[in-house]
């Protein structure tokens, strides 16, 4: 029977360590930001959004209809605040309906 080490990590702290060692947040954070576009938003939102980019700290989302991106416009600090509560950290201060 082999021993075990005293020091046993778990396999989140080795995948935090492989991301940051390998610099692939940038990366994880643009695709958390877009799942969590459509989960706060919902299907019917989803429906008309044809992009979601994160670029630095602003998010830009494009949408088919304009009717949708003037109603989206009035309710932008609560989108952002949902967004980064969704994802746990702070990643959008801006957002640029488009």
């Amino acid at each position: 029977m082999a021993k075990r080490n005293a020091e046993e990590t778990s396999i989140r702290d080795v995948l935090k360590d492989f991301i940051s060692s390998n610099r692939l947040e940038k990366g994880l954070d643009k695709v958390s930001i877009q799942e969590a576009w459509h989960n706060v938003l919902g299907e019917a939102i989803s429906k008309y959004t044809t992009a979601v980019s994160l670029e630095r700290d602003t998010l830009y989302v494009s949408l088919s209809s304009s009717v949708l991106r003037e109603e989206l416009s009035y309710g932008k600090e609560k989108i952002i605040k949902l967004l980064n509560e969704e994802v746990g950290k702070d990643l959008v201060s801006r957002l640029i309906l488009r």
